[in-house]
């Protein structure tokens, strides 16, 4: 593991990157003890502080956990999805809070992913991932649920179907574009879009399921994403018109 002094990047960061690429390049493999922070400084030719800054990175990307005591230090991680699903959503959430990804985009790229697993979840969904689904409808239609509650239940409406495929991969891209892509859907859509409106397509979508009709999922979220995108052309024209 080298890193480059002559480099204008923090030399914390550089040293976290090349540990990083060798965790995924099986050079450090998972529960292995990392050198100790001296012996890093002294790899690196680095303070002491800059290692241990290098450290907290990985730590914080759960590529690394520490442990006290003699046989202490800090080890490769095995990371899992569940792990890693918070990692995708802030990261996502940032690319879209700050304006990286427009909102077409971002929901072109939702709508695509969440489509590919219609067929899976027609499927494979079980009784489990269906109740989840009615549960949360049924939530929705309550008159006094908040603005902030219904976006919670509408993510975990659509989280089930996704999980209902059964293909982690799948889920865990789904949390950055469902979970990550709500706050910029309510910021725009907020004050404009129809509860009613939304539950009727939940309810085919649950029914659809239900029945094993991957074509009519498919068909119900083409609906949900024409309906999200011209409320979001609705909102941008009405604040485009002089007050």
């Amino acid at each position: 593991m080298k890193i480059d002094p002559q480099n204008p990047a923090d030399l914390s960061a550089q040293i976290a990157q090349a540990i990083r690429d060798a965790i995924v390049s099986g050079a450090l493999i998972v529960d292995e003890r990392l050198p100790s922070e001296t012996e890093l400084s002294d790899q690196f030719r680095v303070s002491r502080p800059t290692v241990r800054e290098a450290l907290k990175r990985l730590a914080a990307q759960s590529l690394i956990r520490t442990q006290r005591g003699a046989a202490g230090g800090a080890f490769v991680n095995r990371l899992n999805f569940e792990d890693a699903y918070s990692q995708q959503i802030t990261t996502s959430t940032l690319l879209l809070s700050m304006n990286a990804v427009s909102f077409d985009t971002a929901c072109e790229a939702r709508y695509a992913l969440e489509r590919a697993c219609a067929a899976l979840s027609a499927d494979r969904r079980t009784p489990d991932h269906l109740a989840t689904m009615r549960t949360e409808i049924f939530r929705q239609s309550q008159p006094g649920l908040t603005d902030e509650a219904f976006c919670t239940s509408d993510v975990a409406f659509h989280r089930a179907l996704v999980d209902g495929a059964g293909n982690p991969v799948l889920s865990y891209q789904l949390a950055g574009a469902v979970e990550a892509m709500q706050p910029l859907m309510n910021m725009i859509t907020f004050t404009a879009r129809s509860r009613e409106a939304i539950i009727a397509m939940h309810s085919k979508i649950a029914d659809a399921l239900e029945a094993r009709d991957a074509d009519v999922v498919d068909a119900a979220l083409a609906d949900l994403e024409t309906y999200t995108r011209q409320l979001a052309q609705d909102v941008a024209e009405q604040r485009r018109k002089p007050a």
